[in-house]
Order: structure tokens, then C-alpha cells, then sequence
């Protein structure tokens, strides 16, 4: 699979926690049914190349289970991942690949274990409850800090929400969200 294509899948694993639309459940899963675009993006390294991809996506079920496509701009599936208790499957127009859970597929994907369990939270402009966080103390720059991510809630109100780690290599995961 290509670096752009896995990157893509990643994108899928990571975001799979965005809000923006109504709850419902849909295809038997539970959980909120949320759309919008979204992007990752890995600074370069010494050992590696900048990497990042945008896509459009829409997400149904939850942190336990769901599936998550990614689309362009004109509709076409990049990718879509599927996870159950003891499963993660990303699908691709190159077949199904299976990981043991959601980090082993983003770190197969960017080099990178993203917090997909937090982010689930993040999305929704709070921390996760799994671990300690520290409010932003920038009246500007609205947010907190959590698992060494600053997740910057600055423009909340408009639907997007972004968050950056720091150390090496730097990732940043942006998300636009629908409005319902």
C-alpha cells in the first residue's frame, strides 16, 4: 500500500472519534454518526520524509465499535476501518489488512501510535477522562494540554478542533467538523 494510502488509513483509525452531528445509531452500532474533513500531518524527520493526508469522512459507532470511511472531495472511498472488540480491519482498494488494535494500526500507518481513545474526547473540546490534563492558561489560545498533546479548542464554536504533539516528530491532527 502506498505511504499516501496508509496515511489515509490512518487518518481513518485516528479520527474516528470527531464530532459534529446528531447522535444515532446506525448499522447496528451505538454511538454519534459524525461527518467532516480532517487532517493529519508528521513533520519530517532526520530518517523520514513529512507525511499528512486530508480527507472527507464520516464515522459511526464508538471508541469500542464503528467504522470509519474516508472519501475525496468527489465521493471516492480511500479507506475504511472496522473495529470490534479484537479486531481492527482496514480496507483499502488493495484488500483488508488486520491489526491487533487501533495503535498498532496507527503505528503501521504513520510510524506513529496516535491516542485514539483520547481522542474520542478531544473532538468533543474535552479531555479525556483516562488520564491528567492541564488547562491552557492562554485566554487566547483556549485548550488543554493531555498524554504530551496540546489540543488547541480556540475555534470550537466554528467546528474545528486541532491537536499537536511536540515532541519528534511533530503530528498534528486537525478536524472540520459538520454541523448537524
Amino acid at each position: 500500500m502506498s505511504s499516501a494510502g496508509r496515511l489515509a488509513s490512518l487518518v481513518a483509525a485516528v479520527l474516528m472519534g470527531a464530532c459534529a452531528v446528531a447522535p444515532k445509531a446506525v448499522d447496528g452500532l451505538g454511538g454519534d454518526t459524525l461527518s467532516g474533513r480532517l487532517a493529519v500531518r508528521v513533520e519530517a524527520t532526520a530518517g523520514a520524509p513529512a507525511r499528512s493526508v486530508s480527507a472527507a469522512f464520516e464515522l459511526r459507532g464508538d471508541a469500542g465499535r464503528g467504522r470509519l470511511d474516508l472519501s475525496t472531495p468527489l465521493g471516492s472511498v480511500l479507506a475504511q476501518a472496522r473495529w470490534a472488540p479484537g479486531s481492527v480491519v482496514l480496507a483499502t482498494p488493495q484488500g483488508d489488512t488486520r491489526y491487533e488494535d487501533l495503535d498498532a494500526l496507527t503505528s503501521a500507518v504513520l510510524g506513529e501510535s496516535l491516542p485514539v481513545a483520547a481522542l474520542f474526547d478531544w473532538l468533543r473540546g474535552r479531555p479525556w477522562p483516562g488520564a491528567t490534563s492541564t488547562p491552557s492558561v492562554a485566554p487566547a489560545e483556549p485548550g488543554f494540554a493531555q498524554l504530551g498533546w496540546v489540543v488547541n479548542l480556540a475555534r470550537f464554536d466554528d467546528a474545528q478542533i486541532a491537536a499537536r504533539r511536540e515532541r519528534a516528530p511533530v503530528v498534528t491532527v486537525r478536524a472540520q467538523l459538520d454541523r448537524p
